[in-house]
């Protein structure tokens, strides 16, 4: 799996792969616009007290700067698109700190609230699907549907690509084929060699897109596509944003209300991210996650007939181990001329992780590995990196490694440091923890330094906000919600004592209740709500 940072839980349940459960700053010296000052917080949310060490976000000004009034505006124009969904575009500048430098065009799309019932119009309600490089635009096109009536009824859902993604002057690294290159390389090098053929295969990366996106490649935070989202929220004539993110849309999300708390209104963050965390320890924190969620996926195996894993945790394991060990020096025929390497093998395993849906799938994959048919476990690789059925590769990775690679200083700055990481990271997670280090890595080679750092969100004078966790969340561990919840002045942590990444709309009547009824009401759930799997 190849991803740069911790946020690289790709996405929310895969972004799009399982979107039927519903599934800034300035360029130049000093410190960006919106980015961490020097005081800390106190206190707030009702979970976990506020990480000390970080800095908080610092609001921005309530009144519009001058030089970005005619951003906020332009007169939108929604034209019917993709089977009953309105488009449109507008403008952004590409730097917030010299708007006289330079637009990017983003894209958006709506399903219009039907009022269904005589329901009260509340506005729009933004998605976001999380990645970082999710496409919002997909996502609300597969998911409208699946949301319950009422708040169909009620809310205009919206989708918005942020910048560098899919509609949104989308950001391109790689051809198809090199693509496929880079995500068969060995992210478990032993030697000197296999090193080598790792950094090179970073540095490639990071040289293609520096070639491909140019100057976007500096504009691409997440302070900027909530600045973005902004602007968007202004020229829907909404006085203030409601939201539903998931994973990395929940810290979109929560950095939306950091910069402007008196313009945030109903925020739901689902699979929360915490944005106290280092590169270093959020990749430590989430390959732990992983490890967990195997934990369950293995547990349950042992209950069916077909597990090919063994009847216990510890067997499922030594098995996979084998797996892996035996890919390593024979990777298995994956169908079409592909190969499956162990890279592919680990991502497709991590790919599962995210939803106990695609367990039976993982199941029949891991049974057709043993008996040398590498291609169900690399269709599961396929499937996170979106790869299409002509070899292509959407601005998915390259956006989430350029979003990454801008918001934290790299986890590592040489395999030296890799190295000497590597026994925490085994401990954290016996199966995924080496590949998770290695991937530390990749933002040591980004052509663009880091304009973000470690922070935490106070938000104050915000609306509540409601930050749902999921105890065994594979990409974004459940300690990270209680984080975040209470990091906010506002937050309110909704619990739900499952496995999976996220949990709104996967079917839990209480989870779903709490917030619809939040969504709906402006009800706050009650404090220290836990809900049963």
């Amino acid at each position: 799996m190849r991803s740069a940072q911790p946020a690289a839980p790709l996405r929310t349940l895969l972004v799009l792969a399982a979107a039927g459960l519903l599934l800034t700053g300035c360029s130049g010296g000093g410190r960006p616009n919106g980015l961490p000052g020097d005081t800390p917080p106190s206190p707030g949310g009702t979970a976990s007290a506020v990480p000390a060490g970080a800095a908080p976000l610092q609001p921005l000004p309530e009144a519009v700067p001058a030089e970005l009034d005619s951003y906020y505006h332009q007169q939108l124009s929604w034209q019917p698109c993709d089977q009953g969904f309105e488009c449109a575009t507008f403008k952004a500048p590409l730097d917030y700190g010299h708007p006289a430098g330079g637009d990017l065009t983003l894209g958006a799309v709506r399903r219009p609230a039907d009022g269904s019932g005589g329901a009260k119009r509340l506005g729009s309600l933004l998605l976001n699907p999380g990645g970082p490089g999710g496409s919002a635009v997909q996502y609300v096109e597969a998911v409208a549907a699946g949301y319950q009536p009422p708040v169909r009824a009620a809310y205009d859902l919206v989708g918005l690509d942020p910048r560098g993604v899919g509609r949104s002057s989308p950001i391109t690294c790689l051809s198809g084929d090199r693509m496929d290159a880079y995500t068969a390389v060995d992210s478990t090098p032993d030697g000197q060699a296999g090193i080598d053929r790792l950094v090179a295969a970073d540095q490639e990366f990071a040289a293609g897109c520096q070639q491909h996106a140019g100057a976007l490649l500096s504009h691409v935070s997440t302070v900027e596509a909530a600045r973005d989202m902004d602007v968007l929220r202004a020229l829907l004539g909404d006085a203030k944003l409601n939201y539903v993110g998931k994973s990395y849309g929940t810290l979109l999300g929560a950095t939306y209300a950091g910069l402007f708390p008196s313009r945030a209104g109903r925020l739901v963050l689902d699979g929360a991210m915490d944005p106290s965390l280092t590169a270093l320890s959020g990749n430590r924190a989430q390959a732990g996650g992983f490890e967990t969620a195997w934990g369950s996926f293995a547990r349950d195996c042992g209950t069916h007939e077909d597990c090919p894993v063994g009847r216990d945790e510890q067997q499922a394991g030594q098995q996979l181990d084998a797996l892996l060990g035996s890919l390593r020096s024979q990777p298995l025929p994956g169908g079409g001329g592909r190969q499956l390497t162990e890279a592919q093998a680990v991502t497709g395993v991590i790919e599962a992780m995210y939803a106990e849906f695609l367990w039976p799938q993982l199941r029949t994959a891991l049974a057709a590995a043993k008996t040398g048919d590498g291609a169900p476990l690399l269709r599961l690789s396929d499937s996170y990196y979106e790869r299409g059925s002509d070899g292509g590769y959407p601005s998915l990775m390259y956006a989430n490694m350029a979003v990454n690679c801008l918001d934290l200083p790299p986890a590592f700055a040489s395999p030296a440091d890799v190295s000497r990481a590597l026994p925490d990271f085994r401990q954290a997670s016996p199966h995924f923890g080496q590949d998770m280090a290695w991937m530390g890595l990749t933002c040591a080679y980004w052509p663009v330094k880091a304009t973000g750092a470690p922070h935490t969100v106070r938000a104050a004078g915000a609306d509540p906000i409601v930050v749902v966790g999921t105890t065994r969340d594979p990409a974004t561990p459940y300690a990270w919600a209680q984080s975040l919840a209470g990091q906010l002045a506002s937050g309110r942590l909704v619990t739900y004592d499952g496995d999976g990444h996220t949990a709104y709309g996967r079917h839990n009547d209480c989870v779903d209740s709490a917030v619809n009824h939040y969504l709906l009401e402006g009800l706050t759930p009650a404090e220290g709500l836990r809900c049963p799997k």
